[in-house]
């Protein structure tokens, strides 16, 4: 999309964009969502999320443990973004 688009009405809306890892520097698909909240600011019942590939959930759910942060890992349902 460019403003000469958006000038003659032709804008597309973006597609739905593809969710990633949330670990820096990887673009790879997400397939797991990683529960966590911190104690000291968050209230008990909320949920942060953070995504991750296969390759990288092992890393960010031992990051998140060592902080005492993560509260489950669950899959992350195909055709879903965060």
């Amino acid at each position: 999309m460019n403003i000469f688009d958006l000038a003659a009405g032709t804008a597309q809306a973006p597609g739905p964009a593809e969710a990633h890892c949330s670990r820096k520097g990887c673009r790879a698909p997400a397939a797991w969502q990683l529960l966590w909240n911190n104690p000291k600011i968050h209230t008990p019942d909320r949920r942060k999320i953070w995504l991750a590939c296969p390759e990288h959930r092992g890393w960010l759910e031992e990051y998140l443990q060592q902080r005492g942060l993560w509260k489950e890992t669950l899959p992350q349902p195909a055709g879903q973004d965060h």
